[in-house]
């Protein structure tokens, strides 16, 4: 973390300065905003707490509820998301209050007792070690708390407009604001009245029942699964030997369990099979008591039993799986039309809980569409960069409801239902990636290059997030990931893996940095607005010898580049190898060296030579308005 190159700082490093926007922000909503989110769901905080690193943009973020969220539903945390909170800078802290999954049991009928049910396997949940991060359970409630933490303490100070509820919208041809949003005062002095605020972007984090959604003309499509689950947070006395571990428990006579312990050392969910509803008989199912759904649970955990003594939280639903044909207000892409309205999360796409995947998927949703917003409103690229967020999430959300149908339907089967007695145990294991969050791949398009140079880094696969590895500081040799130095700040981030010629002779390295540098076709020399290129870049280099081998003065100056108002030297973007893990050979990059390009929400836009400047050149033109 660095943050005395503006001056000394003696408070909160993590407090940055205000700027802009964030130097005299109203306390009251304004009449007209650059962007107005609706929702201060995941997908809404998160995007709040991207657009917070753009100052300039009068962002504001409304919710029909009176304050903060402080009991959540969603509790699932993907490594991914653990991933994403790092760059937030909060990763350390949520994960020393939560419950971390380490392991998965399940429970099956015992062959001598089919009515018993009997431990038939435990298995790792990450087996093959895809990500250095956990697996996490906490309170959806606590998510937000952090990611308004993250706004508020931005230079942007986005805080929540609390009490405000969206009623419609409609979008005009042209104009600077061209979005009309109509409101309503839903508590304090206001309460009741109605007002209009006008708006060049509107993002409709609003739910299931999402009012954007509706008055955009989208639809959400599906079908259910007519099977009912009782879920419940409960606090209770069991001889269960499991209870604190994560579950999948199938009994003969009572269906299935999924158990998922929680936070604080005592609470934990339940997912509790209810078996098959009518197609027309969802609205009685619903209605289901919590002591009917406690005996459920006791049934299915025959010989042990279940004493709950406290319910913090129960519902019942029944599966489904619905997604809309677009994520923006474009109704037909081939007319050229630019959006101005565009949905995230549960708006645009449901599915069962069971998965873990609804607050994951659609932090990624809000992550995607948040730096977009901040570059196209801040001039730095055209505006045809926001319809990549409808083409690329889209596809991501249809796979995911295809892994959760399938999920979801081996946890509803019985286990005489079942051909292979541990089917259940190996798909888990199989498919471990996809809900960890690490298959999301996104296609070539304006943000994401082809796969031509892919042999120079096969360990960063082009489109696909950045998968971090150790290297050394050079200039004071700690061991550090190289992907937890990237702050979620809306930077591109220039990864330039060195050839194995020393820094201080003539080599492809030095040759790409006086490139950089000097050349009009550099994206640094490009007309940026808002001041030097190092607040729109973050330029790394990893040479190919360990740290002390690397003589940090003689290394080119576009890796130790002038930061802040003193113009100071930053020396922390030079690296070598680990000693015990040399990066090259981890991530599979050429001894000829290789430029890794990383988009600022993480996910990898071109592999190239060192020496391919036109293509680089040319990707950052595109990009760039």
């Amino acid at each position: 973390m660095q943050f005395h190159h503006h001056g000394y700082v003696s408070g909160d490093p993590r407090i940055q300065p205000p700027r802009s926007e964030g130097l005299d922000r109203p306390e009251t909503l304004p009449d007209e905003v650059d962007v107005l989110i609706v929702g201060t769901g995941p997908a809404g905080m998160i995007m709040a707490a991207q657009l917070s690193q753009f100052p300039r943009l009068r962002t504001r973020i409304i919710e029909r509820r009176p304050g903060r969220l402080e009991i959540g539903h969603a509790d699932g945390i993907q490594a991914r998301s653990v991933e994403t909170f790092q760059a937030f800078g909060f990763a350390d802290r949520i994960t020393a209050e939560a419950y971390r999954i380490t392991e998965m049991a399940f429970w099956k009928p015992d062959p001598d007792r089919p009515e018993h049910i009997v431990r038939t396997a435990r298995t790792p949940d990450d087996p093959t070690g895809i990500s250095e991060f956990p697996h996490l359970i906490v309170n959806q409630a606590r998510v937000l708390d952090y990611l308004a933490e993250s706004a508020s303490n931005g230079p942007a100070r986005i805080r929540p407009d609390f009490g405000i509820a969206f009623e419609d919208l409609e979008v005009a041809d042209d104009g600077d604001y061209p979005v009309s949003v109509s409101l309503r005062m839903e508590s304090g002095p206001e309460k009741g009245q109605k007002r209009t605020v006008r708006a060049k972007y509107v993002v409709g984090c609003d739910g299931a029942r999402s009012g954007v959604r509706r008055a955009i003309g989208c639809t959400l499509a599906g079908d259910q699964a007519n099977h009912a689950w009782g879920v419940m947070d409960v606090l209770a006395r069991t001889d269960f030997p499991d209870i604190r571990t994560k579950c999948a428990i199938q009994s003969h006579a009572g269906g299935s369990i999924l158990l998922i312990p929680r936070e604080g050392g005592h609470l934990f969910r339940m997912y509790v099979d209810l078996g098959e509803v009518p197609a027309d008989g969802s609205n009685a199912v619903r209605n289901t008591p919590i002591e009917q759904i406690i005996a459920k649970a006791n049934e299915i955990l025959t010989p042990y039993t279940l004493d709950v003594r406290n319910v913090a939280w129960h519902s019942v639903y029944e599966v489904g799986h619905r997604l809309t044909d677009r994520f923006d207000d474009v109704e037909h892409p081939a007319s050229g039309q630019l959006p101005r309205v565009f949905i995230t999360g549960d708006a645009c796409h449901t599915h069962s809980a069971k998965a873990g995947q609804g607050m994951n998927v659609s932090m990624q949703d809000g992550f995607n569409l948040g730096w977009k917003l901040g570059y196209v409103l801040s001039g730095r690229s055209p505006a045809r960069l926001l319809s990549t967020y409808s083409a690329e999430r889209q596809v991501v959300a249809r796979n995911l409801i295809a892994f959760d149908k399938e999920w979801s339907t081996m946890m509803a089967k019985r286990p005489e239902e079942f051909e292979d007695p541990g089917e259940l145990e190996a798909f888990y294991t199989r498919t471990i990636e996809f809900p960890a969050g690490f298959m999301t791949e996104y296609e070539p398009s304006l943000i994401t290059h082809d796969t031509a140079h892919q042999a120079r880094a096969t360990g960063f696969p082009v489109g696909k997030r950045f998968k971090s590895a150790m290297v050394s500081r050079v200039c004071d040799g700690n061991p550090l990931h190289l992907g937890h130095q990237a702050q979620a700040d809306g930077r591109w981030r220039l990864y330039v893996f060195a050839d194995a010629a020393a820094q201080t002779r003539d080599s492809a390295t030095r040759r790409l940095a006086e490139w950089l540098t000097q050349s009009a076709d550099s994206p640094l020399n490009a007309n940026l607005p808002g001041g030097a290129w190092v607040d729109w870049f973050d330029i790394k280099v990893i040479y190919q010898q360990r740290h002390e081998d690397v003589a940090i003065q003689d290394v080119p100056g576009v890796f130790t580049p002038e930061v802040g108002p003193f113009a100071l030297i930053d020396l922390e973007n030079v690296y070598g190898v680990a000693p015990d893990e040399d990066i090259f050979e981890a991530r599979g990059i050429d001894r000829e060296g290789a430029v890794v390009v990383v988009r600022p929400d993480q996910y990898v836009a071109d592999v190239l030579p060192l020496s391919e400047v036109d293509r680089l050149a040319a990707f950052f033109q595109r990009l760039l308005a």
